[in-house]
């Protein structure tokens, strides 16, 4: 979302680095060298300046997790581990689950096509041709027509109807359902008044009900109209030596939940990460599929598939399997990564546009020094 939407495997791409596992040892949390992500951190984000919060856990263990700079300038608020960002496309990933979710109730397939939930599709043979499996992996070839800089004050408290709408009324596919990846947030605007639509009740709800619920996720919550406007931190910009507001009211589609509304700490992102891999809310079966890449028959993009369930899956160059995803809307940038084989799990939250790539570099060099990966 926003600016920065780089949404190929860049969140594992940076940790193909050569790891060697030292025969599977690691080391106790107390001999590790923190004190050398704490300075480099205090010196990419000053305490005076929008910052972020950074968590690196292992297995159930949170190895480091700190807060730099202001959440809120006006206020002068600081930023802790506690503090909720809005996560961006992170978000994506919950609101795929919850589709799953339902899929295993059997109150929807993936299989399901638009027509059987949005009638009012301009071309119907589009609605017949996108299941809900193409929206999940971008590659739906929907075409997102929103006119974003033409009507942006619309846009800045337009949600998840008002930014799928003019989706439906497109003439024609950019290309056909199933053979090319097009990053698309109406898609998952779409995705979350399905969930509406199964649950009879506010996708919000659903989700907070049924995953921030059972993961202990208690101060996360999610954007519905102007909200929330207070507890959390802003997003920013910097312009001309001055920093600028940039979240709801200023930033074009940020009401639009359904692609990244989500608000949450990087504690209550470990939480969430730690209830995926204990099954709190999905089964073992399903969150392995989740994060497998989808193969489509009839690929015709230049660069192979590397998208399960929402997830982004790659590889390190000594052959460990990655899985994250990242989130930028408005002055929010955000980096969430895994890596199953070796249970480790690290997460970047900033409000305003930090260099959360080098962060991610610099993270996974400090893991291969200290022997984690």
């Amino acid at each position: 979302m926003g600016k920065f939407n780089l949404f190929l495997p860049l969140t594992v791409v940076v940790l193909m680095l050569s790891c060697k596992d030292n025969k599977g040892t690691t080391q106790p949390t107390d001999t590790l060298y923190t004190s050398q992500l704490d300075a480099y951190f205090s010196n990419n984000m000053p305490a005076d300046e929008p910052g972020g919060a950074i968590l690196i856990m292992k297995g159930d263990s949170i190895i480091f997790s700190k807060g730099y700079g202001l959440a809120d300038l006006e206020l002068n608020t600081k930023i802790d581990d506690h503090t909720l960002f809005n996560v961006g496309s992170i978000s994506k990933t919950f609101v795929s689950n919850a589709i799953l979710m339902l899929q295993d109730e059997g109150k929807l397939s993936i299989e399901d096509n638009m027509a059987k939930y949005f009638p009012n599709f301009k071309n119907k043979a589009i609605a017949e041709k996108v299941k809900i499996k193409h929206l999940i992996t971008h590659t739906s070839g929907l075409q997102d027509n929103r006119e974003t800089k033409t009507d942006s004050l619309f846009y800045l408290t337009a949600k998840d109807v008002e930014n799928w709408y003019p989706t439906t009324q497109a003439e024609n596919l950019n290309f056909e359902p199933g053979t090319r990846y097009e990053y698309s947030n109406p898609a998952y605007n779409a995705l979350a008044l399905i969930i509406e639509e199964v649950t009879d009740m506010k996708w919000q709800k659903y989700i907070a009900d049924n995953i921030f619920e059972p993961s202990g996720m208690k101060t996360s919550t999610i954007t519905d109209g102007p909200h929330p406007e207070s507890g959390v931190s802003h997003g920013y910009i910097q312009n001309n030596g001055k920093w600028i507001e940039k979240d709801y009211g200023e930033e074009p589609t940020f009401a639009a939940a359904g692609n990244g509304g989500v608000w949450s700490s990087v504690n209550e992102l470990a939480k969430y990460e730690l209830a995926l891999q204990e099954h709190k809310f999905i089964s073992d079966s399903i969150l392995i599929d989740s994060r497998a890449i989808k193969p489509w028959p009839n690929w015709q993009d230049a660069t192979p598939p590397f998208i399960g369930w929402s997830w982004f899956i790659g590889k390190t160059t000594d052959g460990l399997k990655t899985v994250g995803h990242t989130g930028s809307q408005g002055g929010f940038l955000c980096n969430y990564v895994t890596v199953p084989e070796k249970n480790i799990t690290f997460i970047i939250l900033c409000n305003t546009p930090r260099d959360v790539d080098g962060f991610t570099e610099y993270i996974t060099k400090w893991l291969i020094k200290n022997k984690w990966l």
